[in-house]
């Protein structure tokens, strides 16, 4: 074990003791959640990194799921025809690729993948997985089984899982609707996963087997920080209760897929809009830092590029740190990291892809955690998003889920850097789960 595995598993305790710090009551602390899920998180992550037959399995897995998404684009390609062609790709024709383009190549995927998750729920797949993951936790944790089955919900689907627990939502408490919004915001959805995965699969070819990992390592690590910040001080309703997952089947395999399909185009069309007016936005609240910006170098005569992002890499460094990522890559990964909570994951994931082919990074260990870290809709939008959402299905409880969807933030966030913690404890330079050899 080198130095920073060592530092990766203090981060561990450091991040845990972060989340304290903002907890609304620092003596009222479940440790048995805590200590499970904490084991939860090592005990799988050691299953991947260190056992061969963990290994296989996770580069089985990522190997199925680069050919379904390979296969994926060929509906991408009859649509779009040239612009639909990857980077370096080669068209039917002989026609090359014009290059990457975001709204072509990668959002496809989305629905494709929603389809496909639709597919799975009408013949009951999806619902075994989530249940079985729910047991899991309620057993084992002993908290509610709706906020259980929200967190089991979450490891594969998005939003929508919401939907899951819709009965339960009113008569919450404060501490399971934290735990619903940080779940939510601590993890992504499988079809949003796809997009990820087009993005980095030439640099990294290992990705779908690591995201898929960081989905299954966040829904544990929110609930550790979830409990941590927010803990529970009064009786759940469903406390240690198993219950079923509620949902609307469709009534055949058709209209699945089509409302699959459909529920991605919904989708895409959402992302799309957020990256447009995030995007904006930050165009102009850089513009007008650069304006204040000079006036600060000109004083005290230095020659820093003011713009969010390198302001959040200064201000994440320690984070970065703190994850076991080398000194030398430090501030790269912790401009990337930081700027997640601002531009959302969709550009941090974009910018990582862009700096493994620029090979900025200079120690692979710093992509494994980056990538580990970045998996999660923990930024501003989203969060805007799941209280919009949860609010929606539950419309007695606004004022409280309004109250605590900051603390439900700073939850998903801690989780997602616990997430690389985890990784960074296990990472094994020589490993074939990160080279894909």
């Amino acid at each position: 074990m080198s130095i920073y595995n060592l530092v990766s598993l203090l981060g561990i305790l450091v991040l845990m003791l972060l989340a304290w710090s903002f907890s609304n009551d620092k003596k009222n602390l479940n440790w048995r959640v805590i200590g499970w899920a904490v084991a939860m998180q090592l005990i799988w992550a050691a299953f991947i990194f260190a056992f061969p037959a963990g290994t296989k399995l996770f580069l089985f897995l990522n190997g199925i799921i680069i050919k379904v998404m390979d296969s994926a684009a060929a509906g991408a390609r009859f649509v779009f025809g040239r612009l639909a062609i990857p980077v370096g790709g080669v068209g039917d024709n002989g026609e090359p690729s014009l290059g990457f383009i975001l709204a072509f190549q990668a959002f496809p995927t989305i629905i494709f993948f929603s389809a496909v998750i639709s597919i799975l729920y009408f013949y009951n797949i999806m619902q075994m997985l989530i249940r079985g993951f729910a047991y899991l936790f309620t057993r084992f944790m002993r908290i509610s089984g709706a906020e259980s089955l929200a967190s089991a919900s979450n490891i594969f689907l998005g939003i929508e899982s919401n939907l899951t627990i819709r009965p339960h939502l009113d008569n919450m408490t404060r501490s399971e609707l934290c735990t619903v919004l940080t779940a939510g915001m601590a993890t992504v959805s499988s079809n949003i996963m796809a997009l990820y995965i087009f993005s980095l699969k030439g640099q990294f070819p290992t990705i779908a087997g690591h995201l898929m990992s960081a989905s299954i390592l966040s829904a544990p690590a929110a609930l550790v920080m979830s409990k941590l910040i927010c803990p529970e001080k009064d009786h759940p309703k469903t406390l240690g209760l198993h219950i079923q997952p509620h949902y609307e089947k469709d009534n055949n395999l058709f209209e699945a897929i089509i409302n699959g399909a459909n529920a991605g185009v919904r989708m895409i069309v959402g992302i799309t809009a957020l990256l447009i007016a995030v995007l904006g936005l930050l165009g102009i609240f850089d513009l007008a830092l650069g304006w204040f910006g000079s006036g600060i170098n000109k004083f005290l005569h230095i020659s820093f590029v003011w713009t969010l992002q390198n302001i959040l890499g200064y201000v994440f460094y320690p984070i970065a740190v703190i994850l076991g990522v080398p000194l030398q890559d430090a501030g790269t990964v912790a401009r990337i990291v930081g700027e997640r909570t601002i531009v959302t994951e969709v550009v941090a994931y974009q910018d990582l892809a862009a700096v493994l082919s620029k090979g900025l990074l200079r120690d692979p260990r710093s992509a494994v955690i980056t990538v580990y870290a970045l998996c999660g809709f923990a930024h501003f939008a989203s969060m805007a998003i799941f209280v919009g959402a949860v609010s929606a299905l539950a419309p007695k409880r606004t004022r409280d889920i309004s109250a605590i969807a900051f603390r439900a933030l700073a939850a998903a966030t801690l989780a997602c850097l616990m997430t690389a913690c985890v990784a960074g404890v296990f990472f094994n330079a020589n490993g074939t789960i990160l080279l894909g050899k």
